[in-house]
């Protein structure tokens, strides 16, 4: 037996522990680990510091480098997420359905962790945290694989969680990290379906082509962050103007940033070169197409390749539409089910969208960088999907559970 293969059924021998635990139980862990995050705070920016080193000599991106960094404050912020999730209503157990039947059965419906999650990731050491947390929190085991330009941040982090868990008296295994030579063993880890039980891969295309197509396992995940703005002619232009600019400058590299403005043509002349201003002041350069560089010709010309791209940078494509079928069969060629957005003050023509654009997230009259589990009130994500199966937009601790049918007779045969 390998040892990739020997920490698999570890982690599946410690989820059917984690899954009886009460909630008190686990919010006091959660409660506890905050606070020993805070007080290892020396180790861990000292391992962060030496990722950052090799990451810099490694080249690595300014924008990776950017999400790979742990200052004191956003440590800070990982406690209180670990208070937040302590806080948030287990869903472990809760009954969904009840229903006594005509022949006397009690069929009740209840929420059951799905036992071993394991979670491929780039960057960011955060997510070791927001991903333990809420496995946890939801009954789970997890077994997590950071990229290696962070492999020193998260062995220190799993280091606070596996102290925890041993004052607790719980078992280690409920969090398994995959060492920095992890390729091979993620590849062996893939086809371990009777001991896993979903995968979540997170981070670039190539990393999440290569374990949707490698895996035996379920996996939920999303290829591309095309999020588009359509201005109806009945918008608020100012609205309009600010959801459009901030959805790509206040976080240009995230799935959920705004990647395309559909213009309607009636608002165009109006509404474009306030649009245009107000990305180049901010540092944006916008391709379009056409009919948006006849009405402001600071427009770059886009090519074919520039719709449907996610940019996760300071750019942006426009393209001026005839009416909203045109922008809604826009969205469906180039889009990628993750977020869109409306802005109009014509309630039918709201509700006409969000009805026609299913994406996982579809908005009206606000930024498209809501779709966020945190801003939609869940309190934290292990990721976003857009698979549709099992789980559609952000997953929260709902969606790190599955439901199962619990029924009550009384001598009931058939």
């Amino acid at each position: 037996m390998t040892e990739v293969r020997r920490a698999a059924e570890a982690a599946r021998d410690a989820a059917q522990h984690v899954a009886t635990l009460t909630t008190e139980q686990k919010n006091d862990y959660l409660r506890d680990l905050a606070g020993a995050l805070l007080a290892a705070e020396e180790d861990i920016l000292r391992a962060n510091t030496a990722d950052i080193t090799y990451a810099e000599e490694d080249g690595l991106s300014t924008p990776k480098l950017k999400r790979l960094g742990i200052s004191a404050e956003s440590l800070g912020q990982m406690a209180e997420a670990l208070r937040q999730v302590a806080d948030l209503d287990d869903p472990v157990a809760q009954v969904t359905r009840d229903q006594t039947l005509e022949n006397g059965l009690r069929v009740t419906r209840v929420r059951c962790p799905l036992g071993v999650v394991m979670m491929i990731y780039e960057s960011r050491p955060n997510v070791t945290i927001d991903a333990f947390s809420l496995c946890f929190k939801s009954g789970n085991a997890c077994i997590l694989k950071g990229g290696k330009e962070a492999q020193e941040s998260n062995e220190a982090l799993a280091e606070v969680i596996h102290a925890t868990l041993r004052k607790h008296d719980l078992p280690e295994e409920a969090l398994v990290l995959v060492g920095a030579a992890g390729r091979e063993a993620v590849a062996e880890l893939l086809t371990f379906d009777d001991c896993i039980d979903l995968v979540i891969p997170r981070g670039g295309e190539t990393l999440i082509r290569y374990v949707s197509e490698n895996s035996s396992i379920p996996t939920v995940q999303h290829f591309h962050g095309i999020c588009h703005v359509y201005v109806d002619p009945e918008a608020n232009l100012e609205q309009a103007l600010e959801i459009s600019v901030t959805g790509k400058t206040s976080a240009p590299a995230t799935c959920n940033a705004t990647e395309a403005v559909l213009v309607h043509e009636e608002i165009a002349a109006k509404f474009l070169p306030d649009l245009v201003a107000g990305y180049h002041e901010a540092g944006v350069e916008v391709r379009g197409d056409e009919a948006a560089r006849a009405v402001d010709p600071a427009v770059v010309a886009a090519n074919a390749d520039d719709w449907g791209h996610e940019f996760l940078d300071m750019i942006v494509a426009v393209k001026v539409v005839p009416d909203m079928d045109a922008a809604i069969d826009h969205i469906r060629r180039f889009g990628s089910d993750h977020t869109d957005t409306i802005v109009t003050e014509n309630a039918e023509t709201a509700a006409e969208f969000t009805q026609r654009v299913q994406s996982s997230c579809t908005l009206v009259n606000a930024s498209t960088r809501f779709n966020d589990g945190f801003q939609l009130g869940m309190g934290a994500e292990i990721g976003i999907s857009t698979s549709r199966v099992h789980a559609y937009g952000p997953m929260g601790l709902e969606e790190l559970t599955s439901q199962r049918f619990v029924v009550e007779g009384a001598g009931h045969v058939r």
